[in-house]
This record gives C-alpha cells, structure tokens and sequence, in this order.
C-alpha cells in the first residue's frame, strides 16, 4: 500500500470513532465546543503516534484512552458546567432580572446526530440517548474529572472494570472505589428522568404538536394545561429561572411578550424533543433565530422548558436556517 494510501485508510479507520467519541467528551465537559475541539486533538495525537500504537489492544480502546488524557487536562481548572437551577434558587417572576453569565459557566445542548452513533441494539441505544439528557449531564458535572471517566466509561459504555483500569493506569479495586463513590453522588443530585425522543411514542408526539399550536398562537390557557404544576423555564445565558406556570406565563406575557407570533422548527438535542424558535421580524417579512429551546416531558407533560438564547452559536451546530421566510412557512 502506497503512503498516500496508508495515510487515507488511517484517516477512515479514526473518523468512524469521531460520533461515539464526542459523546463521550460531551458527557465529560459539558460543552459542544469543547468536546468537537476534544476529539480533534483526539485525531490529531492518534495520527501523529500512530507508528508507535502496537496493537495490544483495539483502535476504539487506545482512542478512548488518548480522549480520556485530552479531557482531564482540560478539565484540570476545576470549571463545572451547570444548568441556572444548579447555581440559585427560582425567581419570583415580579423580581426578575436578567443578568448574564459568561458562556464558560453553562452546560451547553448538543446535536443527537453528532454525539449519539447508530446502534443495533434498543436498549444500548436509549442507555446512550438518557446519558446526554441535560439533567444526566449536569449531575456528572459534580464529579471529580476520573471518577467522571470511570462512571461514563462503565455505567454508559459497559466497558469492564478490568478495560477501565487499564485505561487510567490504574487497579481493578480503584475503578470499583470511584466508581462506588461517583453513584452515590449521582444519587444525591438525583438527575429528573425526562422521556427521550427517539421513537417518540403517538402521545408525546400528540404532546408536542399541542405545545406548537400553543406557543404560535401563544395561546396561555393551552400552554398552561400542557405544563407540570412546578414546570421549570431557563434561559442560557441569564441566570434568571422560574418555576410553575403561574410565573412561567406571566413572564411570557410581560417581558416575553415580543415572541407573540413566533415560529417553532423541529429538532432533536440531548436525546429530548427541540425547537428551534425564530421570533418575526420588525417589518414582518419573516422571522429571525430567538432560541434553541429543548423540551422535557415527565409523565405525559412538559416539564422543563430549556432556552438557550445564543443563536449565533446554536443554529449553526444544528444545521438550522438563520432566517424563515415567511412565503415559505407552511403553517402561516
């Protein structure tokens, strides 16, 4: 084989990990970006030493291995990523205030497409989907960086106890520790168990195509009836968050009054039903990006509504358009 050609195979056996691999740095850094930039050091470090990989064991595990290194440098600074409701108590809505944060303190969505690869097996498949869940992500994120590698490597990925040591450098009884000590701090975060989307089932679709005709027609009372007592509202990259319908309506008829009119486009993030949400514009000749808003449902409602405000950063990882048109909008 020529080197040209040795160098082109290289490049095919390393892309078809990229998917799997940026799920597991997403789980690790709660960051899109981060982990896209996570797995391209991940590459680039494989191709580099790939004359002295010896094969004494697979490709996926020594790649896994070089991402896991990548990951606990960066998270050497101590930063957790967080969603609003993990840094403050809900604002009464007659107090709130909208103070931003740096992009650095939040927990960010991610594509499906680009973290979750195919798989066979169902039940391999929705253990993957609820393990990029929002909630699931951010309770890993009170983790110290290896007993966060040990629980995804082990609990989402069902690597061996024996595989993981081996990765780390590390025991056998050393993997069991961490991994003991990070479920029970799992379990005192107690990350909500939201409904995954994928297939979504005749009544979260029927859900959702009520929540759409709602929120279009900004339609309060059939919003309301669509929300849990308690349904939670954020908005990345404010702090501010609200908790029951009460205040999540009022804020939407007071200060969110601007999104009357508003178009929903479909999506999936975090294994959860997504929109993408375009508010109209000022001439009213379409309608511009507003938020990338991810959907959770517990019990047959919507319990969290997740707004994430930085368009210029979201659309564009979601393949979604920068402006609708409003001749071309089916449902106007």
């Amino acid at each position: 084989m020529s080197e040209s050609a040795a160098t082109q195979d290289l490049d095919v056996r390393l892309e078809k990990h990229r998917t799997e691999l940026t799920g597991y740095c997403y789980r690790m850094l709660g960051s899109a970006f981060e982990a896209e930039d996570a797995v391209q050091d991940t590459m680039v470090r494989a191709w580099k030493s790939f004359d002295k990989f010896e094969g004494r064991s697979s490709l996926r595990s020594w790649l896994y291995r070089i991402a896991t290194n990548v990951c606990l440098d960066m998270l050497t600074a101590g930063n957790r990523r967080a969603r609003p409701m993990d840094l403050s108590g809900p604002t009464p809505v007659a107090q709130a205030q909208l103070n931003p944060q740096p992009e650095i303190v939040w927990l960010e969505p991610v594509p499906d497409g680009r973290v979750l690869p195919s798989m066979a097996d169902p039940a391999e498949a929705a253990v993957s989907r609820e393990s990029i869940r929002l909630a699931f992500v951010a309770a890993l994120q009170h983790l110290p960086p290896k007993q966060r590698a040990v629980l995804i490597l082990r609990e989402v990925l069902a690597w061996k106890a024996s595989e993981v040591a081996e990765l780390l450098d590390t025991t056998v009884a050393s993997v069991n520790s961490a991994l003991q000590r990070a479920r029970a701090t799992i379990a005192e975060s107690e990350p909500a168990t939201t409904e995954t989307s994928d297939p979504l089932d005749e009544e979260q679709k029927a859900l959702l195509e009520r929540y759409v005709t709602a929120f279009e027609g900004y339609d309060m009372k059939a919003l309301t009836a669509l929300l849990h007592d308690d349904a939670k509202f954020t908005m990345p990259p404010f702090d501010l968050w609200l908790q029951g319908h009460d205040d999540i309506v009022a804020w939407m008829l007071g200060p969110g009054a601007g999104c009357r009119g508003s178009r929903l486009l479909p999506t999936f993030a975090n294994g959860t039903p997504a929109f993408a949400h375009y508010k109209p514009t000022e001439s009213g000749d379409g309608y511009l990006p507003w938020a990338l808003q991810i959907i959770e449902i517990e019990d047959g409602r919507i319990s969290t509504m997740h707004c994430f405000l930085d368009t210029a950063r979201w659309f564009p990882l979601f393949d979604l358009p920068m402006r609708l048109e409003k001749e071309k909008d089916g449902q106007g």
